[in-house]
């Protein structure tokens, strides 16, 4: 691979205006663009010069984004940019499992797309030298996730799991302090940088794909938790070490859950514990007897009565 800066990228666009507005930004970055109007052209133009990155836009006459990655991935692994519509989300999910690595929503910031192939070619390149710059980053090790940063390799259950470079940002935000709530802002800054604005559902459709992934290799996946109106967090290996309580619950967690409310002297819960700590009856309500004062008048007015009857 070309040195970083003179790194050489394909533009693969339908569209004339964003082929000239993106090679130009690029160009003034450093990189060797070359543009492309369609997947044919782009496929033979990419066979008889190779390049470093490419960024494809899907939906493209003759040969679409889709089809042209299909071929290319049949003898390179460089790494790939889609460029989609609002509504693709559908064409977002094949091709990141045809081996796209990231994708980028029309209408897009071209600062964003350029920090974008920026981390992608510093992955490259780390993928190719081993670290040997002395860049090398600590492995992450979370129960049965590994994490390598700096070859951005991971893994779950010894078992590979491709993530996109923003996927791979994410779940190191996440893992490198589990059990500690990360909101979106938080993500957003971890995933594209703070001076980069992205829309709170796009970290949410990340997510999904996140778990999408690891469930995949092991369907009981479930470390990534939601709270819902606050964020996102990894769950903590040592909490279920010790019994601590978790929003999946469990036997440990209720145990020490009844074991703190018996010291501080709390009544019992009254859902799953319904049945092994029933609530006391509550007594039937007292029969209501007038007091003898209030029956005295009755009482005297009656007898005055009877007397007189009987003396007439």
């Amino acid at each position: 691979m070309n040195q970083a800066g003179h790194s050489s990228i394909a533009l693969v666009d339908d569209d004339r205006n964003i082929l000239t507005s993106v090679s130009i930004a690029l160009e003034s970055e450093g990189y060797s663009v070359d543009t492309y109007v369609d997947g044919s052209d782009a496929l033979r133009g990419l066979s008889q010069k190779p390049v470093d990155l490419a960024v494809l836009d899907i939906k493209m006459p003759r040969m679409d984004g889709m089809e042209l990655l299909s071929r290319l991935r049949e003898k390179s692994s460089m790494p790939v940019i889609f460029l989609t519509s609002k509504d693709d989300e559908i064409d977002e999910v094949l091709g990141l499992r045809m081996g796209a690595d990231d994708y980028i929503k029309k209408p897009f910031s071209q600062r964003l797309l350029i920090e974008r192939i920026r981390a992608l070619l510093r992955r490259r390149q780390l993928d190719t030298d081993g670290g040997a710059d002395g860049e090398t980053e600590e492995v992450i090790k979370r129960g049965e996730l590994l994490m390598d940063p700096s070859r951005h390799q991971c893994s779950w259950k010894g078992g590979p799991v491709n993530l996109t470079v923003t996927e791979f940002l994410l779940l190191k935000a996440l893992a490198y302090r589990p059990g500690h709530v990360k909101n979106r802002d938080q993500l957003i800054d971890a995933a594209y940088g703070e001076h980069i604005y992205v829309d709170d559902r796009t970290i949410d459709s990340h997510v999904k794909r996140l778990r999408k992934k690891f469930r995949d290799c092991d369907t009981d996946f479930a470390e990534i938790e939601t709270l819902y109106g606050v964020g996102y967090r990894y769950k903590d290996p040592k909490a279920a070490q010790f019994g601590r309580p978790s929003r999946t619950g469990g036997e440990h967690g209720e145990t020490r859950g009844k074991r703190c409310r018996e010291e501080i002297n709390l009544p019992p819960t009254i859902s799953k514990n319904r049945r092994a700590n029933p609530l006391p009856e509550r007594p039937s309500p007292a029969v209501f007897w007038p007091s003898t004062s209030l029956l005295w008048p009755f009482w005297w007015s009656a007898c005055c009565l009877s007397g007189s009857t009987a003396r007439a």
